[in-house]
């Protein structure tokens, strides 16, 4: 296909303001959609968006817009709203986009009224169009100040997908091809789930042999159901998979490992989620991945011990004590 030179990018949150930096730095010319007003006045005058990326110039290249109809010229679509919101959202946009322009699914969770990863969202919504999947182990702030970071980009479209790296692409910005659009999402949906028990963990004061034990059961789990849902085994292995995993479990840049974290350390998590103006997705995917798992028979012991403490009123320490109670089994 022909090169992309405009770019449209629904969610004017961190990542979507971080993937609008990355965009200008290729040489691309952003539209940023943003529900609020003072994100759009932000960008536009102060260029930065001082709500969701504050302290980070934004280049004059990209222009933020509240009305949907700003889109219509783009070439490309990123979609990077909040994945419990993403259904509404093309809904509420896809009257506005040409339905040969590609769609990048840039959110990571799974649905949590349908059990629906975000491409089978997409589709169901806006029906058969060029899609692709952006996921990968990326703090907004490191991308939009231009540090080197690498991202899955997931088409069934090859041509598609060597079009959008070159529009998205750069030194610091790597895109690094696949067709695995299942895994690429799977990988992105349960790390922050297993982020939120790695930070309980730490919040607990339970030792950095316990994080590792987290993300390497947590990948065992991740493994189980991608391949469930037909991914492929490298994938889970790669950028989407074990890369978003270490990322998100390592640091308390990451949004779900700061809130297990403040868990495990005895904060409520209604209290978490009221100081916070950013979504932690582990919250709202942890039940959702749990109703996935049991839909296809797959065994999801932390996902399961998250989803209890966050949305079942379970016990933190007797939690723990039951994952550590659990009959011994070969590794693999």
């Amino acid at each position: 296909m022909t090169s992309i030179e405009r770019i449209g990018i629904v969610g004017a949150g961190a990542w979507g303001t971080a993937l609008a930096a990355a965009a200008a730095r290729a040489g691309r010319t952003v539209t940023l959609w943003a529900r609020e007003d003072d994100v759009v006045a932000s960008i536009n005058g102060a260029r930065e968006n001082a709500r969701f990326l504050p302290g980070i110039p934004l280049d004059d290249a990209i222009t933020a817009h509240s009305d949907a109809a700003a889109l219509g010229d783009a070439e490309l679509i990123l979609l990077a709203t909040p994945a419990q919101h993403l259904r509404a959202t093309a809904a509420e946009f896809s009257d506005h986009f040409n339905s040969a322009v590609p769609l990048v699914i840039c959110a990571k969770g799974v649905e949590l009224e349908s059990g629906a990863l975000m491409s089978e969202v997409v589709r169901d919504v806006t029906g058969d169009r060029p899609l692709a999947v952006l996921s990968g182990p990326t703090f907004a702030p490191e991308v939009a100040r231009g540090l080197p970071s690498a991202v899955t980009l997931a088409s069934e479209d090859h041509a598609l997908g060597e079009a959008i790296t070159a529009a998205l692409g750069g030194p610091t910005f790597r895109p690094y091809l696949s067709d695995d659009l299942i895994g690429a999402q799977i990988g992105g949906a349960l790390k922050n789930v297993m982020a939120i028990a790695a930070g309980i963990a730490i919040g607990r004061g339970l030792g950095e042999n316990a994080r590792a034990a987290i993300m390497t059961r947590g990948f065992a789990e991740m493994v189980r159901l991608a391949l469930a849902k037909g991914a492929r085994l490298e994938t889970m292995a790669g950028l989407s998979g074990l890369g978003d995993l270490v990322l998100t479990c390592s640091s308390t840049q990451s949004r779900n490992f700061s809130l297990g974290v403040a868990l495990g350390q005895g904060e409520s998590l209604a209290d978490i989620l009221a100081a916070r103006e950013s979504v932690a997705e582990g919250v709202t995917s942890a039940p959702a991945v749990v109703a996935l798992g049991k839909n296809l028979a797959i065994d999801l012991p932390i996902a399961e011990a998250v989803d209890a403490v966050l949305h079942q009123g379970a016990d933190i320490g007797d939690t723990i004590a039951a994952l550590l109670s659990r009959p011994f089994r070969p590794e693999f």
